[in-house]
């Protein structure tokens, strides 16, 4: 758990600063779970260029009540979290601070988002809160008020959290919270898991990860891990203390970003995916009368891939579908062997590429329309799925036919602004096994929206 602060002081000597607004919001890692603010008289005047920064003044904080009276909602909203910040440092100290004066000693573990934003986001201009946020299309309102810099610190803190591929501060938060030490309730971890879709990680006692998948109802899906009894789940139940997921709202992040992590983390108990399992692929070629010939064989790193598959049938159905769709030849499809016409030319249906009888350039017109549908070699273009919620899209970024990674925006964010989408993006490596898992999306045709793009981009 998480406790998301912002302060504003009253400016002053080191350590004689009061404390003129505070807000809280208390934070699982995915929602908000408790929130306070409020106005604080600090029982002393505020620096001028305070007031003229922040709005707030002395009259406003005249009936305002005073640390002591809200100190106890302080401790309650913070207890067993971390502290977050934008320069911590400074929040906490000011935080002890107070309560220093009234003679309890506050201890807190903390996070900073501007050392974390410096490491998962470096070579920024600026890591000033405003600038920060504005560069990575974070909506920010109140600047320089309490609550509207404490949520937009939130929203920076969510957007830091998906760029923490290594998974350091979640892996650190289950090492270090001593309730997680204990034996846990397994109906009580999958209860605590909502019914969306995402990525799920299942860590053992010292937060090491076990075990990853995806889902598209995560609570189900661990559930099936929890009542399965077959010998690797009941391993897995006998070791796992904590299940955290990243929510991605878009299937086919989710399955992305499930292909790389394992094969980044090598987890104990995933064992599918730390190899490629798609074994076949399209191809094509040119035979000597000049047609375009496909071929559905064995992966090979010799051979163009159009597209590719996980097994046979899987190829052949496809084959067999756009044979149809585009009035191609069974022969030249590799679905007939013969030496003569094709069975679709027997019943008249086969335009004669078979015997030589159909103009090379009219078939061949057909083959390119299939390979602009199915393809993307030098292609750059963003795909537009789904968010994690209703005003939220994501966006997974090809650059000249190769994955980058993705990235979420809000709908009121431009996301023609190539500058910005260069910062939302978290960069994921691409393999085989990722080229399949975009081929057979864009397959299926089930992608909100494809911006194509002109302008190249530089992410890396």
């Amino acid at each position: 758990m998480y406790a998301i602060l912002d302060i504003e002081t009253t400016g002053g000597k080191y350590n004689e600063e009061g404390i003129t607004e505070i807000a809280i919001y208390q934070f699982d890692g995915h929602t908000i779970t408790d929130q306070f603010s409020s106005l604080v008289n600090p029982e002393r005047p505020i620096q001028p260029f305070v007031v003229n920064l922040t709005g707030i003044n002395n009259s406003m904080l005249r009936h305002a009540p005073k640390f002591y009276e809200i100190a106890k909602r302080v401790i309650e909203i913070t207890k067993n979290c971390i502290l977050v910040a934008h320069n911590a440092r400074f929040d906490y100290r000011i935080l002890r601070t107070e309560f220093d004066r009234l003679g309890y000693n506050f201890e807190k573990e903390t996070l900073c988002t501007i050392e974390l934003s410096k490491k998962l986001i470096p070579n920024l201009p600026s890591y000033s809160l405003g600038k920060l946020v504005r560069s990575l299309g974070v909506p920010i309102t109140d600047r320089h008020r309490a609550q509207g810099d404490a949520k937009a610190t939130l929203e920076l803190f969510k957007l830091l959290l998906n760029k923490d591929v290594s998974k350091e501060i979640i892996t650190t938060y289950i090492k270090s919270n001593p309730k997680k030490q204990l034996q846990p309730n397994l109906l009580e971890i999958k209860e605590s898991l909502p019914s969306k879709t995402g990525v799920y990680y299942m860590h053992r006692q010292d937060g090491t990860i076990i075990y990853i998948g995806k889902s598209k109802n995560i609570q189900k899906r661990i559930n099936q891990h929890f009542t399965s009894e077959t010998k690797k789940a009941k391993q897995i139940q006998s070791e796992v203390v904590a299940v955290t997921y990243e929510e991605t709202g878009s299937d086919l992040i989710a399955q992305l970003k499930e292909n790389q992590e394992i094969k980044r983390i090598k987890p104990k108990y995933n064992h599918a995916l730390k190899r490629t399992v798609f074994q076949y692929q399209l191809s094509s070629f040119t035979d000597a009368y000049g047609y375009i010939n496909l071929k559905v064989e064995k992966v090979s790193e010799q051979s163009k891939a159009i597209t590719t598959f996980t097994n046979y049938q899987q190829a052949k159905s496809f084959m067999f579908k756009v044979t149809e769709e585009f009035q191609l030849c069974q022969k030249l499809t590799g679905l007939h062997k013969t030496q003569e016409g094709c069975f679709l030319f027997s019943i008249k249906q086969c335009k004669g590429a078979c015997i030589q009888s159909e103009p090379v350039e009219h078939y061949n017109k057909r083959i390119n329309k299939l390979l602009e549908k199915y393809t993307f070699n030098q292609e750059s273009f963003l795909i537009i799925d789904k968010g994690r919620k209703v005003d939220e899209r994501s966006v997974i970024l090809i650059e000249k036919g190769v994955f980058k990674g993705f990235g979420f925006y809000n709908l009121n964010f431009q996301i023609t602004n190539l500058a910005v989408l260069s910062s939302i993006i978290n960069p994921l490596p691409s393999d085989r096994d990722t080229q399949h898992i975009l081929h057979n999306y864009l397959r299926k045709n089930k992608m909100y929206k494809i911006i194509h793009l002109e302008e190249e981009i530089n992410i890396s």
